[in-house]
């Protein structure tokens, strides 16, 4: 597997970078721990581990979602990965096969914040480990800690710049940006500029509906709750589409375990609608506003 050097700097900040790593450090039996952050609307994880600490900077690089690792399954279902490496042989053979002599075991815990998976991290073993329930729980305890922690910076932190158009587009992938006015039927027009975007980039009608649908109640969410407007941008990286909307006024993160709390209100059936219709979606908040996303994958 290829590793992309990231060469722009992690949103989060390297303070809370470097202070999650050193309490990885510390747990008995590891000599290498790793941390990666979802970035791109779940297309990929920055990455970064203790020994690519030089002192002035981390080195953080590109891990795609698709690439056989435990990390990436743990971000994909928020399930705890661990095991010796005989046992996910199987399972991560390629991964596996390049780990040192030094490593016997794995863990690979998720980051909660926000009610969402943001990340995970990993803890390469120098000794056999039992991984028991006391075990397991003290590791996603910490998991659930750095994610408070990462809270807290996001809600302090405001990008350079909240633009859409500003960021980054994968090399190769195709990109449109659309600002949505705050004014209801601008929904419809929002809806219009995707649609013909994707069908002009060949997507599938069923797919287009589906996107359709998602940004519909995304996008109606953000200009009823902050009353204001929004910014829209679709991405098609490998085929797969990332939608993103970003609003300026947003207070509240959503919880996509918690979108069945109330069956009976409007806004609880479009969200149970996005996480029924899209492979993934996410939701982060900083110091201006929301950023919610998500994302359609080809059938695999």
């Amino acid at each position: 597997m290829a590793y992309a050097l990231a060469s722009r700097p992690v949103p989060e900040g390297e303070a809370w970078a470097r202070s999650a790593l050193a309490q990885l450090g510390h747990v008995p039996g590891v000599h290498r721990a790793g941390l990666a952050l979802v970035e791109g609307g779940g297309r990929r994880l920055l990455f970064t581990a203790s020994d690519r600490d030089d002192e002035r900077s981390l080195e953080w690089c590109e891990v795609d979602a698709y690439d056989d690792v435990p990390l990436n399954d743990t971000v994909r279902t928020g399930a705890t990965v661990v095991g010796s490496l005989d046992d996910l042989a199987d399972r991560y053979r390629a991964f596996v096969d390049r780990q040192t002599l030094t490593t016997h075991a794995l863990a690979s815990v998720p980051i909660f914040a926000a009610g969402h998976v943001q990340g995970g991290y990993a803890l390469f073993f120098d000794t056999p480990q039992r991984f028991d329930l006391a075990q397991l729980t003290e590791l996603e305890d910490l998991g659930v800690q750095l994610g408070v922690d990462l809270r807290r910076v996001q809600r302090a932190t405001t990008h350079a710049s909240r633009s859409l158009q500003a960021e980054p587009v994968p090399h190769g992938a195709r990109a449109a940006t659309y600002s949505v006015a705050a004014d209801r039927r601008a929904v419809a027009q929002a809806r219009h500029f995707v649609r013909r975007t994707l069908a002009g980039w060949g997507i599938e009608e069923d797919t287009v509906d589906d996107a359709i649908l998602c940004l519909s109640e995304l996008v109606t969410n953000a200009i009823i709750h902050c009353d204001a407007g929004c910014e829209l941008r679709v991405v098609l990286d490998g085929g797969v589409i990332t939608t993103t909307i970003r609003d300026g006024g947003s207070t509240v993160v959503v919880d996509p375990r918690n979108v069945t709390v109330d069956p009976l209100s409007v806004h609880g059936r479009g969200l149970q609608l996005v996480d029924a219709f899209s492979t993934r979606w996410g939701s982060e908040l900083d110091a201006v506003g929301m950023t919610v996303w998500f994302v359609l994958e080809p059938t695999r």
